[in-house]
C-alpha cells in the first residue's frame, strides 16, 4: 500500500476509472495541462489526452450541461467545478436535469455523472471559494451527496459514485486535501454508497460529523466514551447506522460548519426525533457555523466549529 494524501488518493481513482472505462472522461476548467487548480488531475491530460481531459471555458453550466448530455448518452462523465460556490451558476442545469432526467424519461435515460468539488472552510481563501452548502443538493430527490473524510475512503467513494447510475456531487473537503495521510491500497476499490463508518466506537454519547469536521471531532473527543460516526454520504444517509448508535446512547451531538438553519444536521436532528426519541436522555445539539456569510480570513475561525466548542457541548450534554 502507498500512504497517500487526499489529492493523491483522487487522483489515483480517477485514473483507475479512465484506464479501465473508455466511458470515462473529464471536463473542467484548468483540468488539463494545469493539473486542477490544487492539481488533482495533475498527469491525466498527458497520460490520456485531451478527448478524455477536457479544459473547458469558464462557464459552469455549461459545463453541466455538456456532461448532462454526455451522460444521458451512455458516457460516464466526472466534471469538475474548482469551487462549491461556483456551482451556484449550475444549479438549474443539476436541479432541473440532472436530477430529473429518469423520471421525466420514464427510465429511458439515466444520469451517470459526477460532480466533482473543493468545498468547505480553513483554508482562508476569498468570498465563495469556502462554501459548506452541501444541504442544498440533499434536499434535491434524484442526486446523491457524497463526502469523504480521509484518502482511502476518498478513492473508494469516487469509484462507486463513477459507477453510480445517478448524479452524484462529490464534495471534496479543502482543508483536508494535504492534512492527512494515510495507507491507500493501490488496486481498483469500491466504498459502498449510503453506508455510514463508525469511526469510533463508544457509549456514552453518539458524534456524528463528515468531511473535515471528522478529524476536527476526534481531537476534540478525546478521552471522552463517545461513538463518532462518519456519514461519508449524506444523501441517502445511512439511518440504520445513526438509528442504532443512539438507542445505544441515548445523547447525540451533531458537527458541521454549514450554517446552523436549514443545515443538514437539521434533517438528522428530525430523524432521530421522529424515529429514535424514546432512546433520548438529553437533547440533541448541534455545534455548527453561525447563520452569517461565511467571514473573511480574519474572522473564518471564529465561524468554524472548534474542538472547544465542541467539548463544551459534550460536557453539557452529559451533565444533562
Amino acid at each position: 500500500m502507498a500512504v497517500l494524501n487526499l489529492v493523491q488518493a483522487i487522483n489515483q481513482g480517477l485514473r483507475q476509472a479512465l484506464e479501465t472505462d473508455e466511458r470515462v472522461l473529464l471536463l473542467g476548467e484548468d483540468i488539463g495541462k494545469d493539473g486542477g487548480v490544487f492539481r488533482v488531475t495533475d498527469g491525466l491530460h498527458a497520460e490520456f489526452g485531451e478527448r478524455r481531459i477536457i479544459d473547458t471555458p469558464l462557464a459552469e453550466s455549461g459545463i453541466i450541461g455538456l456532461a448532462i448530455g454526455m451522460a444521458a448518452y451512455g458516457l460516464r462523465p466526472v466534471a469538475e467545478i474548482q469551487f462549491l460556490g461556483f456551482c451556484y451558476a449550475a444549479i438549474e442545469q443539476i436541479f432541473t436535469h440532472a436530477a430529473r432526467i429518469r423520471a421525466r424519461s420514464r427510465g429511458r435515460f439515466d444520469c451517470p455523472l459526477v460532480i466533482r468539488t473543493p468545498y468547505g472552510g480553513g483554508v482562508k481563501a476569498p468570498e465563495l471559494h469556502e462554501e459548506s452548502t452541501e444541504a442544498l443538493f440533499c434536499h434535491m430527490p434524484g442526486i446523491k451527496v457524497v463526502v469523504p473524510s480521509s484518502p482511502s475512503n476518498a478513492k473508494g467513494l469516487l469509484l462507486a459514485a463513477i459507477d453510480d447510475p445517478d448524479p452524484v456531487i462529490y464534495l471534496e473537503p479543502t482543508r483536508l486535501y494535504r492534512l492527512l495521510k494515510e495507507e491507500v491500497a493501490e488496486q481498483p476499490y469500491h466504498t459502498p454508497l449510503g453506508k455510514a463508518r463508525i469511526a469510533r466506537k463508544g457509549n456514552q454519547l453518539t458524534i456524528i460529523a463528515w468531511g473535515s469536521m471528522l478529524e476536527v471531532v476526534l481531537r476534540a473527543a478525546g478521552e471522552y466514551d463517545a461513538e463518532i460516526i462518519d456519514l461519508l454520504t449524506l444523501s441517502p444517509f445511512d439511518r440504520e447506522a445513526v438509528l442504532e448508535s443512539v438507542h445505544k446512547t441515548g445523547r447525540v451531538l451533531i458537527v458541521h460548519e454549514a450554517a446552523k438553519t436549514g443545515g443538514f444536521g437539521a434533517e438528522l436532528a428530525a430523524t432521530i426525533a421522529e424515529e429514535a426519541i424514546m432512546s433520548l436522555r438529553a437533547p440533541i445539539r448541534r455545534v455548527t457555523g453561525y447563520d452569517v456569510v461565511l467571514p473573511l480570513p480574519l474572522l473564518e475561525n471564529y465561524n468554524l466549529p472548534s474542538p472547544a466548542r465542541i467539548i463544551a457541548a459534550i460536557d453539557d450534554l452529559l451533565r444533562y
